[in-house]
């Protein structure tokens, strides 16, 4: 019986092919591929994004005019 086993499985030929093997290979060296060229595209927008609200002037101009003010002048704080 087990002789009978062992013979049905040195028989039987493997699941997978080679061409089966280089099949799968090559749908999954593509998809990574597809993944790997969107992120470096994502990449390069996030970067021009960045360098260009870099460039931007971000402060307000009454911001620049503004002085500290003390706010420990409140109720809250009980200065008396």
């Amino acid at each position: 019986m087990i002789l009978n086993y062992l013979t049905f499985f040195l028989r039987t030929p493997l699941l997978m092919n080679q061409s089966d093997i280089v099949t799968i290979l090559i749908i999954v060296v593509v998809v990574f591929s597809i993944l790997l060229i969107l992120g470096v595209r994502k990449s390069y927008k996030l970067k021009k994004e960045n360098e260009r609200l870099n460039n931007m002037n971000t402060k307000m101009p009454e911001e620049e005019d503004e002085t500290y003010k003390d706010f420990t002048d409140g109720h809250m704080y009980d200065n008396k």
